[in-house]
């Protein structure tokens, strides 16, 4: 038995910790018997996801980074991995490059054994293809955010073994993109309508995923794409009945664990439980962008926004007061962000900070909130109408600025949250922000600044979109990002430690 090939079976099986998939802890397995029936495979799955959810992910290493790398957070620490992040001198050494990296393909190592265990259980297409179709959709997540992230990386559609690893080369960013497609048509053709939860993949999720995956290949000219991202997004909008999925009604509901779960908006999510360390599968976001010295949550003011992005919404917009935290009790008394430093903690600042993810952790959640009980929406359905407006402005659709208005719509509903003084109140409908008579590629843009904020998302537009000249210039939100190169800061580099290893692999 291939040594290499056994370890990432068995840490993709064992390591399940998401509150809604199937745990079954299992010891020893042999990754060519072990499936026998589709109750196996689903567990493999679930182990295959599960290191998404690693601290290593979303957990915390990859979804700061993306932050930081973005131009709506900053940093308030100065820890060189994530000085690097933020002002984008990234070197292959960086653990925030590496740890991802290996977590991202312990999780296609999982999902590659399940497709190829999948062989040997006997069962009729009908039923086996629904479940290995989750697989298919697992390995195209994962190699989404490597190829974004990255460019040109290795791939594999098997079982990682010792031998290939060795000498394999970068995989072109084409034929990577191809292959993500494959696997989401696969997952589209064969994944249910609905889902028990949306921690697990559905016919809604992998449309969804195809609908980003065109639009992002697309990058700033290309027709034929957009026109491939619209269908495919309107198909989508268009059967939202029937996949049972809408945008919720209070904005506010989509960043509360304790109200997610009945939430129609979600379409495919990261879902928290209460793990802990060894294996890391928590969430430690909350903790990340909380506020130093705050009696509630004491976080530790590492990602912070900027004033300037925090001036740049609309103060009666109620996406504002969902995601910021203006007040806080420090020492027993509230104060408003101008005095947030009165904690005496050097890393705190007297500005606005993500409320997001502090605001209603959930149950799970412990000492500086860590362990929440999160979902983390990787899709949902306001994205997807923001990539028909998108995807309708550049092929000219009529309809385009109609599903930009049906976000802004709900944005003033108001809904039940708080300003940060742990009161919660009921935030009457307003007239802001008010529907348009037209748009461009910058209003949705715009939209998606304001509608994802602190969701991960603004990195990847940025590079898709090639903004990074203007958005890092002295004009920016977080102001002149002097060693921005846009020749070179677009991607990522291959950690030095894989290239070390083998001198074939470079982007």
């Amino acid at each position: 038995m291939n040594t290499y090939k056994y370890i990432l079976l068995f840490m993709g099986i064992a390591l399940m910790g998401c509150s809604d998939l199937e745990e079954s802890p299992i010891a020893l397995l042999d990754p060519d018997g072990y499936f026998q029936t589709t109750e196996d495979l689903q567990a493999g799955i679930d182990g295959s996801l599960t290191h998404a959810i690693n601290e290593e992910i979303w957990g915390r290493k990859l979804s700061i980074a993306l932050m930081l790398r973005s131009d709506m957070v900053n940093l308030q620490s100065s820890q060189t991995r994530r000085v690097e992040m933020n002002t984008h001198t990234i070197t292959g050494d960086n653990e925030m490059v590496y740890d991802p990296w290996k977590r991202i393909y312990l999780g296609i190592s999982a999902a590659n054994t399940v497709i190829q265990g999948a062989n040997g259980v006997n069962e009729e297409e009908s039923v086996l293809n629904p479940i290995v179709a989750q697989a298919y959709f697992a390995r195209a997540f994962y190699y989404f955010h490597l190829v974004r992230l990255f460019g040109d990386v290795p791939y594999f559609d098997e079982p990682i073994s010792d031998i290939s690893a060795k000498s394999v080369s970068c995989t072109p960013e084409a034929e990577v993109y191809a292959n993500i497609i494959s696997d989401l048509e696969f997952a589209e053709e064969w994944l249910p309508n609905t889902v028990s939860t949306r921690a697990k993949p559905s016919k809604a999720a992998a449309k969804s995923y195809l609908a980003l995956v065109y639009l992002t290949m697309a990058g700033t000219s290309d027709a034929t794409y957009f026109q491939m991202a619209y269908d495919k997004a309107k198909e989508v909008i268009t059967n939202k009945g029937t996949y049972d999925i809408d945008l919720d009604p209070d904005f506010q509901t989509l960043f509360n664990a304790n109200l997610i779960d009945a939430s129609k908006e979600p379409i495919f999510a990261l879902d928290y439980n209460n793990v802990e360390a060894p294996n890391n599968a928590y969430d430690q976001t909350a903790p990340m962008t909380g506020i130093r010295g705050d009696d509630d949550d004491q976080g530790w003011s590492v990602a912070v926004p900027t004033m300037a992005v925090y001036d740049s919404f609309d103060p009666d917009d109620y996406r504002t007061r969902v995601s910021f935290q203006t007040e806080a009790t420090i020492g027993g008394t509230t104060v408003d962000y101008t005095n947030f430093t009165i904690s005496g903690h050097g890393d705190a600042a007297n500005q606005p900070y993500i409320a997001k993810y502090t605001r209603y952790p959930g149950p799970y959640a412990r000492g500086n909130k860590r362990a929440t009980s999160h979902n983390y929406s990787m899709i949902r359905y306001a994205e997807v109408l923001l990539i028909a407006a998108e995807a309708g402005v550049e092929i000219g659709a009529a309809d385009a600025v109609d599903f930009l208005n049906e976000v802004r719509e709900r944005a003033r509903n108001g809904g039940n949250s708080t300003n940060g003084g742990y009161v919660e109140e009921t935030v009457p409908a307003s007239s802001v922000p008010a529907d348009l008579t037209s748009i461009t590629v910058d209003d949705v843009l715009e939209e998606r600044r304001i509608e994802l904020a602190f969701e991960g998302k603004r990195w990847y537009d940025i590079k898709r979109r090639q903004l990074g000249d203007v958005v890092f210039s002295a004009s920016g939100y977080e102001g002149d990002k002097p060693d921005w190169n846009a020749s070179e800061d677009y991607d990522t580099p291959i950690p030095q430690d894989e290239i070390d290893r083998n001198p074939n692999l470079t982007n």
